[in-house]
């Protein structure tokens, strides 16, 4: 056998011993022999570089040189699904798909729910070729390369005689699933992190999330994420069952669940949800719930879609679990807007599959409704199974010693003395814009939230403003992170967002080796320079000011030089712009140090008005008109045409109602939203008529 011959047979063989160890956890060699393989492939494959294939098993181990995402458009819209919480919710799905069935006998697949990020993996003639992320459901990010890391997926099918036809593979298909981290490698990745003084992870789900999105496939191949697929998607698919396909895809080297199970009756479907609400807790990898799927791909066709999700399936998810601990203390936290937020300390507790130390306290009302005292035995559950929050306390079991929680009166980080303001949407403006934090006691209006004022020195402010500002919805330096925004403010590079656009190649290339990343961070920091007028008023970080009425703001004024002299009758006359908004944009720009810093910005290049182009794509031809989207679209997304109605002046409503002046409707509008127009007498409008509607005219 020739090197040549001996590079194929090693990469079928390392291909075989992946799926047995990955998928179908049965290893057929030691780990020593596997390594021995691998090298000897590594080696030949050095000495042989016109034979380099990107499906070898050697391409695993990913690349430590940084990539950028592209978003790439999913062939079949990535839908979410409708919730429910409880089995009556279940009973009326099941029933409305009888009704939609006109009573032909259906099975339902029942699946596990599993908790990590969705996958949509394309094939080509047996090879992995595209991984893009959910995204928005309409188009997500190519994570190609980091997934060809994952060693349950495959790079080739049918590599060797270890899979058994069930049907052959289409020669294209699509397959979707969940990327997961297993619990125990959640937990040893937390336990180097804390070691090594790093923020932890939240949870499997967002470990999972940071990892993939991780710009070195070789950080996602040492993280070592799993992958469960559960959707086959093409036009020759093997069978007419979604079960029955998915098992064709486990021949072909996929990893399925094998706790799927179809039934045809209710009771059925509410036997599986018992047994696994009890179950799950022993499995490998994070679940959240159920899916119920209508077998039969005939059949999900002639039920068809909402315009947010199938009518086919729907998601039952289980209830959060609960533990009881101590409260040991509270801490507090400030947000960039200097929103400070109380922290429970407790008694570590394992809680849906983590260990729970720490739990928010929201507020101070918040606080004051459970009447919290140091020592109490509080209950905790996780929201989704994520966010630990505290729901309830045992007063029975509270010491006699215990102290009320008092909730503090000076930032934690800089001393300055709390305010509180009323949050945006109030009826009414306060009297006095502020409150003062009373010492060593509880008071206070209810429902608002105590700041720290001293928005331009207090570090946790600076630094949280810095990291809004570079964020991807704002000045989009998607080359920077918390961690380098922490590093730089420390050396004392930063201490406000203007300074970001003096940073130079050497002042961060440390000692030479970083260039790369270096020049690369600086040309991020360059290019956002051409960042929308709109986008550069949000990044602003103005307390109550988000992205919605950022762009309601720059279209009003059109520069910044008009908002900063914007009056209060001018900003509430804004629909959608109340009060506390208008005068929390007042007070922002008569910050001597608010001006310098917009002054620095402008000197940079930042735009500091509306382009021509977007003056000239702008009219008031929906002016006043309140319109409702519904369906979906071949012209142009939902978020384009939402953007489109906000230039020509209309506002974007979520839900039908009496003021709504019509609704934009593609296909498969919902079914409820069309009944409920044709009740209110709302017209329907079509794509092309919406956009004759905004046509300039002669």
């Amino acid at each position: 056998m020739n090197e040549q011959e001996r590079i194929f047979q090693l990469r079928k063989e390392l291909h075989e011993h992946n799926h047995r160890y990955y998928v179908l956890n049965e290893p057929s060699v030691s780990d020593q022999d596997f390594d021995s393989l691998m090298h000897e492939l590594q080696d030949l494959e050095a000495k042989h570089p016109e034979l380099y294939d990107a499906d070898s098993p050697t391409q695993r181990v990913g690349s430590d040189l940084n990539q950028e995402f592209r978003q790439v458009e999913h062939r079949y819209p990535m839908l979410s699904l409708a919730n429910t919480y409880n089995e009556q919710d279940v009973a009326t799905w099941y029933e409305s798909v009888q009704k939609g069935l006109n009573g032909e006998p259906f099975e339902v697949c029942c699946e596990l729910k599993y908790d990590g990020l969705s996958i949509s993996l394309s094939y080509e003639d047996g090879r992995l070729v595209q991984a893009v992320t959910r995204g928005d459901g309409v188009r997500g990010d190519d994570v190609t390369a980091n997934v060809k890391t994952i060693r349950s997926i495959p790079l080739v099918l049918n590599s060797s005689s270890l899979f058994t036809l069930h049907a052959s593979f289409p020669r294209e298909f699509e397959i979707r699933g969940e990327i997961l981290m297993p619990w125990k490698v959640f937990e040893r990745l937390n336990a180097e992190r804390e070691a090594a003084e790093e923020p932890l992870f939240a949870n499997p789900r967002n470990a999972a999330s940071g990892t993939l999105k991780s710009q070195s496939s070789a950080v996602v191949a040492s993280r070592q994420l799993d992958a469960y697929l559960y959707y086959l998607l093409g036009e020759k698919l093997p069978a007419d069952g979604h079960f029955e396909n998915l098992q064709a895809a486990a021949s072909w080297g996929f990893k399925i669940s094998q706790c799927m199970k179809k039934v045809d009756s209710l009771q059925g479907i509410y036997d599986f949800i018992s047994y696994w609400d009890v179950e799950r807790k022993n499995l490998p990898v994070a679940t959240d719930g159920i899916v119920l799927k209508v077998n039969s791909l005939r059949q999900q066709r002639s039920l068809g879609f909402t315009s947010k999700s199938p009518r086919w399936a729907i998601a039952y998810k289980f209830k959060a679990e609960r533990a009881r601990t101590r409260l040991e203390s509270v801490t507090y936290q400030v947000g960039r807007t200097g929103a400070v937020t109380p922290v429970a300390n407790m008694e570590p507790v394992q809680l849906a599959g983590t260990v729970v130390k720490r739990a928010t306290l929201n507020n101070e009302d918040f606080i004051r409704s459970f009447d919290l005292h140091i020592g109490d035995y509080v209950y905790v559950e996780k929201g989704g199974e994520i966010i630990p929050k505290i729901v309830g306390v045992d007063i029975d079991a509270r010491p006699i010693i215990a102290q009320p929680v008092q909730f503090i009166s000076r930032c934690p980080e800089c001393g300055a003395k709390l305010v509180k303001l009323a949050p945006e949407g109030a009826t009414k403006a306060p009297t006095s814009k502020t409150i003062e934090a009373p010492l060593g006691a509880v008071g206070g209006a209810c429902s608002s939230v105590w700041y720290c004022p001293n928005d331009t020195q207090c570090p946790p402010q600076i630094k949280g403003k810095i990291e809004h500002f570079i964020s991807r919805k704002a000045m989009n330096i998607d080359s920077l992170g918390p961690e380098t925004v922490d590093e730089y403010y420390r050396r004392g590079l930063i201490k406000n967002v203007a300074d970001l656009y003096g940073i130079e190649v050497q002042q961060i290339n440390g000692d030479g080796s970083r260039t790369r990343s270096a020049q690369k961070i600086v040309n991020g920091i360059q290019k956002s320079k051409a960042v929308p007028f709109e986008r550069v008023v949000f990044a602003l970080g103005i307390r109550f000011v988000g992205e919605t009425s950022a762009k309601l703001l720059a279209r009003r004024f059109k520069t910044m030089e008009a908002l900063q002299q914007a009056t209060t009758e001018e900003l509430t006359d804004i629909d959608g712009i109340g009060q506390v908004m208008a005068d929390s944009i007042i007070s922002y720009f008569q910050n001597e140090d608010n001006r310098h810093l917009v002054e620095r910005l402008k000197g940079y290049g930042l735009q500091m008005s509306l382009s021509d182009e977007q003056l000239s794509m702008q009219s008031n031809r929906l002016e006043g008109q309140s319109i409702v989207i519904s369906g979906v679209f071949a012209r142009h997304s939902r978020d384009e045409y939402k953007l489109l109605i906000e230039q020509h002046g209309g506002k974007n409503v979520g839900s039908i109602s009496k003021k709504t002046s019509f609704i934009l409707a593609g296909e498969n509008m919902g079914p409820s939203k069309l009944e409920k127009a044709q009740k209110l007498g709302i017209s329907i409008v079509s794509e092309d008529e919406f956009l004759n509607m905004i046509l300039p005219t002669d």
